[in-house]
């Protein structure tokens, strides 16, 4: 399959937010009917669906839905989505820089129906199903109501949904296998974390690691779908947004705390990754 002919499909297809959408299930295929054709998501989707029939498709796993369940597919799968007109639940879009913001980095490789290859699907009981659909209904109320520090508060309400949906998930594989690519990745993203402040190029990372730059780049873009260069710009971009969120730090600091040399050339660096300034940004958090 030529994944690059498929159309990439963003969170900024269903509303003016590029992290985080909400929304109930009813009526949003004839809403975004492209979403019944094959695309590639760049974010995570959880889908709880309270009453439902039709299929999904990811990649080349194909679920037919016949009960309540609990749908989560994974960024950059190739999926279609095909329900009843009247089906009834949730849909939650979020993308890993929306979570990690206020929680750590990586943290939701620690959830582990997050390890399967593309997408997973988990029988629910009445009871749990309602306790879900309870928990959605406050979160789409606070998107739509868009309230002071709604952001804040989404996090921290998708974070009770990912826990609760650990307490149930039971992992249909139970034996892991050593990927010695994905092992150095994780190793990568794990240095990034530790010195972004004072390593900026793959080249400073790549000779920690005992491997070319070349070859970081190449396995960061196969296992992730980004360059070497990109994660480290990622990093300094969330933590920059961490320290405009919630610290009080004038933009100097920051600039000063992120290992840039000049003030302007972390203004001009934020704006280039985000379409923002900083004082932007940062107005846009309080609102």
């Amino acid at each position: 399959m030529q994944t690059n002919k498929l159309p990439v499909c963003n969170i900024g297809l269903f509303n003016n937010s590029s992290d985080f959408w909400i929304d109930s299930i009813e009526g949003v295929l004839k809403k975004y009917p492209a979403l019944e054709s094959a695309h590639i998501n760049t974010f995570y989707t959880i889908l709880i669906l309270e009453k439902a029939s039709g299929k999904i498709t990811f990649d080349h796993d194909k679920l037919r839905i016949d009960s309540s369940q609990i749908i989560i597919l994974k960024p950059n799968c190739i999926n279609k989505i095909y329900l009843n007109a009247d089906a009834k639940g949730g849909i939650i879009c979020f993308t890993e820089n929306f979570f990690s913001l206020r929680y750590n980095n990586n943290v939701l490789n620690q959830f582990p129906f997050f390890n399967e290859e593309f997408g997973i699907a988990i029988k629910v009981s009445s009871d749990q199903l309602s306790d879900f659909i309870s928990l959605i209904s406050n979160m789409l109320e606070e998107f739509t109501i868009r309230k002071k520090a709604s952001k804040k508060v989404l996090r921290s309400y998708l974070n009770i949904l990912l826990i609760e949906l650990d307490r149930i998930y039971i992992p249909l594989k139970t034996v892991n296998f050593h990927n010695p690519i994905k092992d150095k990745v994780q190793k990568y993203q794990k240095l990034i974390e530790e010195n972004f402040k004072t390593h900026k190029k793959p080249s400073d990372y790549a000779e920690i690691l005992n491997i070319s730059t070349n070859y970081l780049n190449k396995i960061c873009k196969n296992l992730l779908g980004q360059t070497a260069g990109s994660l480290i710009h990622r990093q300094v971009i969330l933590e920059a947004q961490r320290l405009l969120s919630y610290t009080t730090n004038t933009i100097k600091e920051i600039a000063n705390e992120l290992g840039f040399e000049h003030t302007s050339y972390f203004v001009t660096f934020f704006r280039k990754m985000t379409n923002q300034t900083p004082e932007q940004y940062r107005k846009s958090q309080q609102e």
